[in-house]
């Protein structure tokens, strides 16, 4: 190691922002992912998200279901530089169906960047994941967008924000009229009006900008809505907190934003939030201690695993956030929960789909490493140091259905395909002890028509997907390892192992569930399963 790495590494540490974008689906999210890389220069032209049966989509939005449907239904990873700063953007689908892929991405981030539907408000997607943020003090910025619609009152958006996710809002951009009349944003901080033109068309940087919040020409040029806007803002300034980093920091203050997206419009005063705001990647307690991103050796978290991003290669990448140390490509490493040794040489970061090989990164960034099955969610990965992080969270599935293959002559790709999807953790697949049909568990209907899609256009077979006379599922511990398997042969009928062979017990109905619990007063039955270095076959075999 040179002299010099540890400064580096700290130069380098300081220069990261790791942020995920999140939202309700439809208020916006894919679309200002696009423009944020637009506007960094990562890309020249955005690719439409409307036009779904257009060429050109979002370049957060590769899966081939994605480009059909006009949805993301996985997160995506890209990295840009814009200002000397480094920025991990991750941008997760806002689907409810999907919403364990963002929990687990909102583990790997430092930020997030909430997306609100100015006419739509708060929705319900929001505040699951706002809770999410708050259990973990994310610090969070708003984008009010949409405002070149007829939406909400700006003000009444402020207190519903306020109100329903309970953290002080501080606007720093003001909107001048909306729909038809929307004139632009009052910047409350450089004191300047950026003027509204629309126009999906490359960033430029050529918008009009007015000096002054009290300039005498707004009135005349933009009439009642600055007038309205000129008293909406003096009631603000009287009313609303100051901003306070320490406050946004723990996650009990966000910055407001106002603009349209879809129109490029307000991006920039994100863009820069961000890198003057969000902060740099921070220390990340493991199970047996704290871990400082600016520590010379290499520690990584796999949050993430994605199979077929080329399906050409029947491909699968295991998305990594790097903790601390410098990673070289090459480097020698180990897989904490296998022992396994890896030494990868063609780890990748993203522009989405397009990929460059990578031969450093530091903490903060997400890289990807190529591999079969060596690595899981949630595994730990070091230059041997034996440590465990914590918090990927695995939920209960809460709806059910057998899989067989169409044609019988495909079962091989059929297995290989749950194998791999279950992997990536897109969707839950038990293995039940007794009988051959694999059963799938998920938390929304979606999940299972993208899993037969994929399993149709990925690995060749189409599959029938069957109700299920199961509704309830739990993981099962227990600290006599005698105990668990006397369980486990008691009720092998309703006993499966899932992907990582973590036994689980399946019942129809939830007092079925209790009778078993109160039978078995020594089996411990989990609604969630953390990745915490406890796989629970190795338990089992002692």
């Amino acid at each position: 190691m040179s002299a010099d790495l540890p400064s580096q590494i700290q130069t380098e540490v300081k220069r990261r922002r790791t942020f995920a974008i999140i939202s309700h689906p439809d208020a916006g999210k894919t679309t200002l992912t696009e423009k944020l890389l637009l506007f960094s220069g990562a890309i020249q032209i955005a690719g439409s998200v409307k036009a779904r049966k257009a060429s050109r989509h979002a370049t957060s939005d590769w899966m081939e279901i994605e480009k059909q449907r006009g949805i993301s239904v996985a997160s995506s990873v890209m990295q840009m530089e814009y200002r000397d700063c480094v920025i991990n953007l991750l941008d997760t689908p806002g689907h409810q169906d999907f919403s364990e892929d963002t929990y687990r991405v909102l583990t790997a981030v430092d930020a997030a960047l909430m997306v609100i539907d100015a006419a739509n408000g708060v929705e319900p997607q929001t505040r699951r994941l706002l809770q999410v943020c708050r259990a973990r003090n994310t610090p969070i910025l708003t984008f009010v967008n949409k405002m070149d619609r007829e939406v909400q009152d700006p003000l009444a958006l402020m207190d519903e924000i306020e109100r329903e996710l309970g953290m002080t809002v501080v606007p720093f951009t003001w909107p001048v009229g909306m729909g038809k009349h929307f004139h632009g944003v009052m910047d409350l901080r450089q004191q300047q009006m950026r003027v509204f033109s629309p126009g999906e068309g490359k960033a430029g940087g050529d918008d009009e900008i007015l000096q002054g919040l009290n300039n005498p020409a707004y009135a005349e040029r933009f009439g009642m809505q600055y007038e309205q806007a000129e008293g909406e803002i003096e009631l603000v300034q009287d009313a609303a907190a100051e901003f306070n980093l320490d406050d946004f920091l723990s996650g009990k203050l966000t910055p407001m934003f106002f603009g349209s997206a879809v129109n490029n419009f307000g991006v920039q005063e994100i863009l820069d939030a961000l890198v003057e705001l969000a902060p740099a990647p921070a220390e990340r307690a493991a199970m047996q201690r704290v871990v400082q991103p600016d520590e010379p050796k290499f520690t990584g978290v796999v949050f993430k695993i994605q199979a077929n991003m080329d399906p050409s290669h029947r491909d699968r990448i295991a998305f990594l956030r790097v903790v601390s140390g410098h990673f070289e490509r090459g480097m020698r490493l180990k897989v904490v929960r296998s022992g396994k040794e890896l030494r990868p040489n063609t780890v990748v970061s993203f522009l989405s789909q397009r990929r460059e090989l990578l031969d450093e990164a530091y903490a903060g960034d997400i890289i990807g490493i190529p591999n079969h099955g060596v690595l899981q969610l949630g595994d730990t990965i070091t230059e041997g140091e034996a440590l465990q992080f914590t918090g990927l969270p695995f939920f209960a599935p809460e709806m059910f259905r057998s899989v067989e293959v169409a044609d019988p002559l495909r079962t091989k790709q059929l297995k290989a395909g749950l194998t791999q999807l279950g992997e990536e953790g897109a969707i839950q697949v038990f293995r039940p002890i007794a009988g051959s049909v694999l059963l799938l568990g998920a938390v929304g209907q979606l999940q299972f028509e993208v899993v037969a899609h994929r399993l149709e256009h990925e690995y060749g077979c189409k599959a029938r997907i069957m109700p299920s006379r199961f509704q309830v599922a739990r993981w099962v511990t227990c600290d006599d390892a005698n105990e668990l398997k006397r369980f486990i042969d008691a009720n092998d009928h309703r006993m499966a192992y899932d992907a990582v062979d973590a036994p689980t017990v399946l019942v129809e109905y939830a007092p079925e569930l209790r009778a078993i619990e109160a039978n078995w007063p020594k089996i411990k039955f989990h609604a969630l399963r953390e990745h915490a270095g406890l796989v629970f076959q190795k338990r089992l075999d002692g």
